[in-house]
C-alpha cells in the first residue's frame, strides 16, 4: 500500500481511538459511562464528519462531552481536506517539472513548496469562515442565553462548514424550518466547506480582482461551481415539486420551498435536517439518496463520490452518444485516465454500499428495505442523514455502520492515490477480441 495512504489511514483511525477513549470518561456524559461500540459510533462518526449518532447528543453528553464532539469534527474536517490538497499535488510527482509548475498553479494558483504556507491558508481559511459563521449564528439564535448561545453558534458553524451535520438540539434545527436567516447562514458555511480549499482560494482571487471573470477560473473550480449550482438548484425544486403534494407534510408551501431547498444542500454531505424525513415521501427519500451518493467536491471536508467524478461520467456518456472519442468542456480535453478513474471510484462506491447494505439487510431484519439503504449510503457518503434507526441498530449492524464511514471517509483518496502508482508498461499486447454488447 502507498505509504501516504497508509499515513491517512493510521491518522484517522488514531484520531477515533482517541476520541473513544475521551468520550468514555466519566465527565463526558451525563450518566457518567457509555458503552464502548456507543463511543466508537459516535467518534468515528464525529472524525468521519458524518453526523450519525446512537444516542441524543444534547441530551446525553456534557459541555465536555460536545466539545470533544466538536474538536473531533474539527480535527476530521480539516484533517481530510488537508490530505485531500496534498493528495492532488502529490499525484504530480509523476509527470514533468514544467508540467507539474502548471498543475500546481492551476490548483493552487501559487506553487506552495512549502508544506507549513499550505496548511497555515487552509487552517487560516477555514477559522475565517466558521468565525463568521459562528457570529453570524450567535445573532439569530435569539432563544438562547449566555454561554450556551456562544457554544451552540460555534459548534454548529464548525459542525456546517466541516458537513458533520451533528447538532446540539435533539431535534437537530427542526425549530428552525422557518428562520430563513439561520436556514441560509448554515447553508452557506455548507456549500463553502463542500466546495473545498482549492475553490475556495480561486473564489479569494476573484474577490482581490485578481481573477477577473469565469474563464479564467480553472477548470476543476468551473466544473465544482457549475455542478454546485445544477445539484442544489435542480435538487430543490425535485424534492419541493415531490412534497408540494405530500399529505403527510403538512407544513405551509413557503416552509415547503424552503426545507427543500435546505436539505438539497444538506444532502451532499452535510447531514443537518429541518424536518422528520419520515414525513417525506419515497420519492423525496430516492432523490436525497442520490445527491448523498453523489456528495461534495474535491479537496473539501465532505465525502461522497464527489461532483466531480458525476460531472465526468456525465460528460464521458455524452461524448459518447455524439460519437466523439475523448471528454472535451470549456475547450480543454479531460486526459481518459482521469475519466477512467472517476468511473472506479463510482463503481467501488456502489460495490461498498451494496455489501454493506446486503449485510445490514442480513443482520437487522425487521427494518425496512429503504431506511437501511438510505442510512448505508448516508454512512459511505459521510452525510449523517437517518431514518431514525441509528439507535436501532444491534452491535454487529452498528460495526458495519463504523466501518462504512469510515472506508466512505478514507476510501476515494486511497483508491486514487493505488490508481496512480507507475505500473510497469507490458513488452507486449494480446490480440483483440470483440464481445457483444446490449
Amino acid at each position: 500500500m502507498d505509504k501516504f495512504a497508509t499515513i491517512i489511514i493510521i491518522s484517522f483511525a488514531a484520531t477515533i481511538l482517541v476520541g473513544t477513549t475521551l468520550l468514555m470518561l466519566p465527565i463526558s456524559t451525563v450518566s457518567g459511562s457509555i458503552a464502548f461500540e456507543d463511543a466508537l459510533f459516535t467518534a468515528t462518526s464525529a472524525v468521519t464528519v458524518t453526523g450519525l449518532i446512537v444516542v441524543d447528543t444534547a441530551q446525553y453528553y456534557t459541555i465536555t462531552g460536545k466539545t470533544v464532539i466538536l474538536l473531533l469534527i474539527q480535527v476530521g474536517g480539516l484533517g481530510f481536506m488537508t490530505f485531500s490538497i496534498f493528495t492532488i499535488l502529490l499525484l504530480t510527482k509523476s509527470v514533468s517539472l514544467k508540467k507539474k509548475f502548471i498543475i500546481e498553479n492551476t490548483f493552487t494558483s501559487g506553487n506552495y513548496k512549502d508544506v507549513k504556507d499550505l496548511i497555515k491558508k487552509i487552517v487560516f481559511m477555514t477559522f475565517t469562515i466558521e468565525f463568521l459563521g459562528a457570529v453570524l449564528l450567535y445573532l439569530q439564535f435569539t432563544d438562547k442565553l449566555g454561554f450556551d448561545r456562544v457554544f451552540d453558534s460555534v459548534f454548529h458553524a464548525v459542525s456546517a462548514f466541516c458537513n458533520a451535520g451533528f447538532s446540539t438540539f435533539s431535534t437537530n434545527l427542526e425549530q428552525y424550518r422557518n428562520h430563513v436567516g439561520i436556514n441560509f447562514t448554515v447553508m452557506i458555511l455548507i456549500i463553502c466547506g463542500g466546495a473545498g480549499f482549492l475553490v475556495l482560494n480561486e473564489i479569494r482571487l476573484f474577490l482581490k480582482r485578481r481573477i477577473k471573470k469565469f474563464s479564467d477560473f480553472n477548470l476543476h473550480t468551473r466544473l465544482v461551481l457549475i455542478n454546485t449550482i445544477i445539484l442544489v438548484l435542480g435538487g430543490g425544486v425535485a424534492i419541493f415539486s415531490q412534497e408540494l403534494f405530500n399529505k403527510a407534510n403538512t407544513l405551509p408551501i413557503g416552509t415547503k420551498l424552503l426545507t427543500s431547498f435546505f436539505h438539497s444542500v444538506s444532502a451532499r454531505t452535510a447531514g443537518f435536517n429541518t424536518v422528520d424525513l419520515n414525513t417525506l415521501s419515497l420519492s423525496t427519500i430516492f432523490i436525497i439518496t442520490i445527491l448523498m451518493f453523489i456528495g461534495a467536491s474535491p479537496g473539501s471536508t465532505g465525502g461522497g463520490v464527489k461532483t466531480t467524478s458525476f460531472s465526468l461520467i456525465f460528460l464521458y456518456l455524452r461524448a459518447s452518444l455524439k460519437g466523439r472519442d475523448n471528454v472535451e468542456i470549456y475547450y480543454r480535453q479531460v486526459s481518459p485516465r482521469t475519466v477512467e478513474k472517476a468511473f472506479v471510484v463510482v463503481i467501488v462506491s456502489f460495490i461498498i454500499i451494496s455489501t454493506g447494505h446486503f449485510l445490514l439487510l442480513t443482520l437487522q431484519p425487521h427494518c425496512r428495505f429503504i431506511d437501511l439503504l438510505f442510512e448505508t449510503v448516508s454512512a459511505f457518503g459521510t452525510v449523517g442523514l437517518s431514518m431514525g434507526i441509528s439507535s436501532k441498530l444491534l452491535l454487529l449492524p452498528k460495526l458495519i455502520i463504523i466501518l462504512t464511514m469510515f472506508i466512505g471517509r478514507i476510501g476515494p483518496l486511497t483508491i486514487l492515490l493505488a490508481l496512480s502508482k507507475d505500473q510497469s508498461r507490458a513488452q507486449f499486447t494480446y490480440p483483440e477480441e470483440n464481445v457483444m454488447i446490449g
